[in-house]
């Protein structure tokens, strides 16, 4: 695993074709390319491992066009 990689789960709304999941990925990865990227478009939901910021990840999101939060529990 890599080290000082925290696990996020994002709330992603606005995913709407495999395409927006593909933007995801590269959204997340141009802010750290090692991040490993799972998206759920039916739960809209995203799990990411990072060494990025939840409000870093979720701000690049938001500016790309979906709403994105991180979510707790």
């Amino acid at each position: 695993m890599d080290e000082g990689a925290s696990d996020l789960l994002m709330r992603v709304e606005g995913m709407t074709c495999d395409g927006c999941a593909e933007a995801v990925r590269r959204i997340v990865r141009r802010i750290d390319p090692a991040a490993a990227v799972e998206v759920d478009r039916a739960h809209e939901r995203v799990a990411i491992r990072t060494r990025a910021q939840s409000l870093v990840v979720a701000d690049a999101l938001t500016r790309a066009g979906y709403t994105a939060a991180a979510m707790t529990g």
